[in-house]
């Protein structure tokens, strides 16, 4: 009989867990920044450093934080740093 009581308990206490973990998961959820992946895939791709960055990814963080300008990426077309500038001026962090 003891062992169905704590049998019985543990199904309620996970229960119950479960419950307040689904319940915060919706109200602390954090929606996702995905400007540095949007950026990432306007630029070339060519991870060459003539940035100053060890590659592309890097470039794209700063372009989002605004630490760096399009203008360094020098494989970069024309029509791409115009589309980024674009994007990054659309899509500010408020």
């Amino acid at each position: 009989m003891a062992i169905f009581k704590a049998v019985i308990l543990m199904l309620v206490l996970g229960g119950l867990i479960g419950v307040f973990l689904g319940i915060a998961g919706q109200k602390l959820y954090v929606k996702p920044d995905t400007r540095v992946e949007d950026v990432l895939a306007m630029l070339p791709g060519y991870n060459c450093g003539g940035c100053g960055n060890p590659g592309c990814a890097g470039m794209a963080a700063k372009l989002v934080e605004g630490a760096m300008t399009v203008d360094k990426c020098r494989p970069c077309k024309p029509e791409a740093r115009e589309k980024i500038k674009a994007y990054l001026a659309e899509h500010q962090e408020a």
